[in-house]
């Protein structure tokens, strides 16, 4: 019989990121699971166990919300060996991919002992688990825009969220989002400059370049075949 697998930890009363959404999780996906989460995995349950213990060191912090199938932190966890990569993702099929790429299924052994993963709602992670002003850089890419008006409570950036973050972040740590939807580029920076913890690294109301730490996603591109543009928004937490 298999061992049973995480599942995402939600508090009922607490606000709500994401929306779970069907996906099918494949046998090396499961096996991934099974094996590499005991290993690779955070639990909300341990709450503020210190990131200095799960990871053996203390390095700059990096916190990615929503990494889904993973590929890109993945890069990023292997391109920066000086910096601890923790992701938050609730579906299991994206922990499954993203523990795949961590953890060497035949050799048992961890491939980025620099990258550790959530299971949870984002809310619950940085209430929870993460201290004030711990976290070198937070990071957000390419959220689900939901585009009707009707559906704009659904967004993940949120002013409440947004605060949790802010205050997460060292002084001087940044807040990346990225979109390829217009509208909500508009609508992350409304929120963004209404919050008094964080400055716009380029200048108020201006979206950046994109940074040589994101490399480019599967949304960026289809946005591009799609004719859309790619809105990076690189804000600084003020000390």
């Amino acid at each position: 019989m298999c061992a049973e697998l995480p599942s995402p930890q939600i508090r009922k009363k607490s606000i709500r990121t994401f929306v779970i959404r069907a996906g099918r999780t494949t046998e090396g996906q499961r096996k991934a699971l099974e094996y590499g989460w005991p290993v690779v995995g955070l639990d909300l349950d341990l709450g503020q166990q210190g990131y200095s213990q799960a990871f053996q060191r203390s390095a700059p912090r990096v916190l990615e919300i929503g990494y889904g199938m993973g590929q890109s932190l993945l890069q990023m966890a292997e391109a920066e060996p000086g910096k601890d990569f923790i992701g938050i993702e609730v579906h299991p099929p994206g922990v499954g991919s993203l523990l795949l790429g961590a953890y060497d299924l035949v050799m048992s052994e961890v491939r980025l002992p620099n990258l550790k993963t959530y299971m949870a709602d984002a809310t619950d992670v940085l209430r929870e688990c993460v201290p004030i002003a711990s976290l070198q850089r937070i990071q957000l890419y390419f959220p689900d825009p939901w585009p009707k008006k009707k559906h704009h409570k659904r967004r993940i950036v949120q002013p409440k969220l947004v605060e949790l973050m802010a205050q997460r972040l060292e002084p001087g740590g940044v807040l990346h989002l990225a979109t390829d939807w217009q509208p909500y580029a508009e609508w992350m920076m409304e929120i963004l400059e209404a919050e008094p913890l964080l400055k716009n690294q380029v200048a108020a109301g201006e979206y950046a370049k994109r940074p040589e730490w994101r490399p480019a996603t599967k949304f960026e591109k289809r946005g591009e075949r799609l004719g859309h543009g790619v809105f990076d928004l690189i804000y600084r937490r003020q000390s």
